[in-house]
């Protein structure tokens, strides 16, 4: 097979940002963010991808990644998403080794684009014109002032839905719960417990929050959980959807979650899965009669979201809306409760700002 543009030099770094405030949902608690940025060369251009991981991973991309798809036709996008996929078989195709492939194929999917003078999601093929948001955030280390001044803001700017952390201070829960209705008045609300609770603990909660309008439980259980998952999705009112799926990294994660019909709404994130398990995934979700959701990082998502034909939104979350905005030129903003990629400019269209991003090395 003759090669139009073989992949030369990948590179990649890692810049930690800290936090606005101490930040915590139902299982852990953070003050700083690590963005693995990667650029590849091609033809004369150069492609830009990234993820949310570990600043170690750049080794990986360095070493091993790189030595794999170097020379191969970068047109050919999902070859070399496959051969990565081989290449750290012994290293296991989860975690870190997954997010530091997703890094790279993001940056493949926006050089194809550029290469060919087009908008990434002009190359997928949309779906949609706009990809809706909710706004999410509402930390459990926020007090009152804090979680309804964001959470109404997310409102004035037009999302059609909310989403806040719980799980850390169970009994303060349902407290939080009404200071947001109270802020966000009839707009729907979500609920994320990052997996802080045990089946039954879910189920109770569910049977409480419904009465204050939450219309999503986001991984009342831990995500490998599917049959508590399952045990809450069967025991939930059904004015309230189950979601989880935001920890996995390949198509076959996704596939046993479904079988086990664990949530009304699967989650995926290209930021771990990468854009091309994105795609794949949005095709098992049509074939299954499931929506999926994006799961952050949402100037990664715009394109790829456009081309899911059953995507119901996208995360709207609050670390990397801030660091995008910091640190790429063309982020995403919201208009009438959306965003929408530039069609006039090539690829992700998204620009990286590396004076800005010295100010934070890893």
């Amino acid at each position: 097979m003759q090669t139009q543009a073989p992949i030369g030099k990948v590179s990649a770094g890692a810049f930690v940002i800290p936090t606005d405030a101490p930040e915590a949902d139902g299982t852990i608690a953070w003050d700083k963010t690590t963005l693995v940025v990667v650029e590849v060369e091609a033809g004369g251009q150069i492609g830009l991808g990234y993820t949310y991981a570990d600043a170690s991973i750049v080794s990986l991309i360095h070493g091993m990644l790189a030595k794999h798809v170097e020379g191969l036709d970068v047109f050919d996008v999902p070859c070399a998403w496959a051969v990565m996929q081989r290449a750290v078989r012994n290293l296991g195709r989860d975690g870190m080794a997954a997010m530091a492939i997703a890094a790279v194929d993001s940056a493949l999917w926006d050089l194809k684009a550029k290469l060919l003078d087009v908008p990434l999601a002009g190359l997928l093929g949309r779906a949609r014109d706009t990809v809706p948001v909710y706004g999410s955030g509402g930390f459990t280390t926020y007090d009152k002032h804090q979680l309804k001044s964001q959470l109404s803001g997310w409102v004035d700017q037009g999302c059609r839905w909310v989403k806040m952390k719980i799980g850390t201070y169970p009994d303060q829960d349902l407290q939080r719960v009404e200071w947001a209705r109270d802020a966000i008045g009839h707009t729907p609300l979500f609920v994320d417990a990052n997996g802080a609770f045990s089946a039954r603990q879910a189920m109770h909660f569910a049977q409480e929050v419904v009465k204050q309008g939450v219309e999503w439980l986001e991984e009342p259980v831990s995500s490998d959980d599917l049959s508590g998952l399952h045990f809450v999705r069967t025991h939930t009112p059904s004015l309230i959807d189950i979601a989880a799926g935001e920890y996995g990294y390949n198509v076959e994660y996704f596939q046993r979650m479904l079988a086990a019909q664990a949530v009304d709404v699967l989650q995926a994130d290209a930021s771990r899965c990468s854009i091309t398990g994105f795609l794949q995934t949005g095709g098992l979700c049509q074939a299954h009669g499931i929506d999926l959701s994006g799961h952050c990082a949402p100037a990664l998502h715009c394109h790829v979201a456009t081309a899911v034909p059953r995507l119901r939104h996208l995360e709207w979350f609050h670390d990397h809306v801030r660091i995008e905005h910091m640190l790429f030129d063309g982020s995403p903003v919201i208009k009438d409760g959306a965003i929408s990629p530039d069609m006039t400019r090539p690829g992700l269209g998204l620009e990286f700002k590396k004076q800005d991003a010295g100010k934070y090395p890893a």
